[in-house]
């Protein structure tokens, strides 16, 4: 930069220069063709014609020393400035990557995080109520959170900069086991409840602890304890998210994937097979979308979807062992929305094709249980259909050593809520059970994959009980074996579950978030599922639906956190006045040594009044 501002000062001066010398031969024509063609000039006009001629080299020149020494000023301004610019008050710690809470409107009301941007000092928990932390984000490990004292805080929207909320890497610790991961499980569970139901005036971020960020919130911690809390004048950690405005989605798409296997009609027969529908829906949600991975709400149901998918198209690929239902495999979006979904792929259906479907069996969180599983169902159930698979399950389920029981819940058609995915189909008319390891209807909203649902509480077991209780009652119901202990799906055959096929995919299912509005059309996991369900059945197509309802979404999921240490602003100060002491010093060493004291001087001397040059 220096060498490019000096070529520039001396390219000036060069034309400069010129343009005097131009004058000076312009003059010295003129004088001469007055020689030539007046002599009457007299003495007095030709002196002073000389004396401005000699007046314009040494006006020239001290003008060019005087822009000289100009420009050597400004260049040290520069330099000053661009020091200044540069030195940046604060080190980069470290960067994290952090995951904000959802923000979303649920029939025109605003919920959840309304802001992103983060600019502030960072302050450690626990805090006094009646501080002031309109500047302070507030680092606050979740197994130590008092959820009381935040609700209170948050709902009375008190002052607050910002809300990091660490996560733990894993929610059953080595030396805790099971008791402390479902404490933590429950902290998560209610902080979760409350942070997607309240409108939080404040940007609120999660990130999962690790050595720099605890090592960063260990020192956050001691200078709180010793009373010298981050600020402008003491320093300590800045925490920086530069991130746009997060903007509300426009015309959100749910994808839903569906996949056949056609049964064995006989010779002659022109009536429509019946229909047999397996059921899961794929996507989740959560207090933070991007790692909203649903481990067990719902990837369990999908997982043991797709072992049943496996294992039935090698029972379909022999003409021999084909039944004669056809089945329908259904992966659908929209399930935490009222299974939105669901409801725009049955209404794709014709008339024939919904009125071939003997039953659908929906699988919902199926990953978790020990011991019990529970038939969810909306008719009655002393009805003929839903008595006749209430007891083929049971028969299996007794087989296997599973407990299996039925809740009836009634349905509102008036009422837009639907707790279950089988809701969807009784209100289609369609004979629909879901079969899952929660007791009772959850809320809206509620056990959709959030926080607390990842890998470390589902188990391989409870998927492959699952898949097998399914597969063997479908096939003991399509082969006519109702009632009788004949095992399609032996262990010890070539038709036996496969539980690395489950252990694959719960592991893939659970680091990958599936929030399905941030979810594209051609999302991989999206691609992924399809292409399996390919691998498995036939005519697997993708059906793109508008999430429409009273639900609307916000964009900004992940962000990076910068964590800068800061100096205090007298440090600052001082390093500045140092600097700028060095610089003066230098550049009136440099100016003396090269150009002499006068010169020093010229730079700070009034220039002379124009009345006075005129004179």
């Amino acid at each position: 930069m220096t060498r490019k501002l000096n070529g520039g000062s001396h390219n000036r001066r060069k034309i400069k220069c010129q343009t005097d010398l131009d004058i000076v031969y312009s003059s010295l024509k003129l004088i001469k063709e007055e020689k030539e063609g007046t002599t009457n000039r007299s003495n007095k006009s030709s002196f002073k014609l000389q004396q401005e001629l000699s007046f314009l080299p040494s006006m020239a020149g001290r003008k060019g020393h005087e822009g000289e020494m100009l420009e050597s000023v400004y260049s040290v301004l520069a330099l000053v400035f661009i020091l200044v610019a540069c030195v940046e008050l604060c080190d980069a710690a470290t960067v994290v990557d952090v995951y904000r809470l959802i923000q979303y409107d649920l029939a025109g009301t605003p919920l959840g995080s309304r802001l992103a941007g983060v600019n502030h000092h960072a302050g450690s928990w626990p805090f006094v109520s009646s501080a002031d932390l309109s500047r302070t984000v507030v680092m606050m490990p979740v197994r130590d959170v008092n959820i009381t004292f935040l609700k209170e805080y948050i709902t009375n929207r008190q002052p607050l900069g910002g809300l990091l909320l660490l996560l733990p890497q894993k929610l059953i610790g080595e030396k805790g086991g099971e008791m402390e991961g479902g404490l933590m499980r429950s902290i998560l569970t209610e902080l979760e409840h409350f942070l997607i139901h309240t409108n939080t005036p404040y940007p609120v971020y999660f990130a999962f602890e690790d050595e720099k960020i605890n090592a960063v919130l260990s020192v956050v911690r001691r200078n709180d304890a010793t009373g010298q809390p981050a600020t402008a004048t003491a320093g300590g950690y800045k925490l920086v998210v530069s991130t746009p405005e997060p903007k509300k989605l426009a015309s959100p798409t749910i994808t839903n994937i569906q996949g056949w296997l056609p049964g064995l009609k006989g010779d002659g027969d022109s009536n429509q097979l019946p229909t047999i529908a397996i059921v899961a829906s794929y996507d989740t949600f959560g207090a933070a979308p991007a790692i909203s991975v649903g481990s067990d709400s719902n990837g369990s149901g999908v997982v043991a979807l797709l072992e049943i998918a496996r294992l039935f198209s090698r029972l379909y690929s022999n003409p021999k062992t084909r039944g004669r239902y056809n089945l329908l495999f259904g992966l659908t979006s929209g399930g935490p929305y009222n299974y939105n979904g669901t409801h725009k792929w049955l209404r794709s259906f014709d008339q024939r094709l919904r009125e071939s479907i003997d039953y659908a069996i929906c699988l919902n969180s199926i990953g978790s249980w020990n011991n019990e599983l529970w038939m969810h169902v909306s008719k009655p159930p002393e009805n003929a259909y839903i008595k006749q698979v209430f007891e083929g399950f049971s028969n299996v389920a007794e087989e296997l050593g599973v407990n299996i029981g039925i809740k009836h819940k009634k349905i509102n058609i008036s009422n837009s809520r639907v707790a279950w995915e089988h809701e969807q189909f009784s209100r289609s008319r369609v004979t629909a059970v879901t079969l899952s390891e929660l007791s009772s209807a959850p809320e809206l909203l509620e056990s959709t994959g959030g926080l607390s649902d990842n890998r470390d509480f589902v188990t391989e077991t409870a998927v492959f009980k699952s898949a097998k209780l399914v597969a063997e009652s479908l096939a003991r119901h399509i082969y006519g074996y109702h009632g009788k202990k004949i095992k399609i799906f032996s262990d010890d055959s070539g038709l036996a579950v496969n539980p690395s096929y489950i252990r694959l995919w719960l592991d893939l299912l659970s680091r990958t978030p599936r929030v399905a509005p941030f979810l594209s059309k051609t999302d991989p996991i999206i691609l992924a599922l399809k292409k399996e369900l390919s691998e498995h059945t036939v005519e697997v197509n993708l059906q793109h639906e508008v999430l429409d309802g009273m639900f609307s979404f916000y964009d900004v999921t992940k962000a990076r956190l910068n964590i800068f240490q800061v100096a205090s602003v007298t440090f600052d100060l001082l390093l500045l006045l140092v600097l700028g002491s060095y610089l003066i010093l230098l550049f009136l060493f440099l100016v003396i040594a090269t150009k002499g004291v006068d010169d020093l001087i010229s730079i700070f001397r009034r220039p002379p009044s124009r009345k006075l040059k005129t004179a």
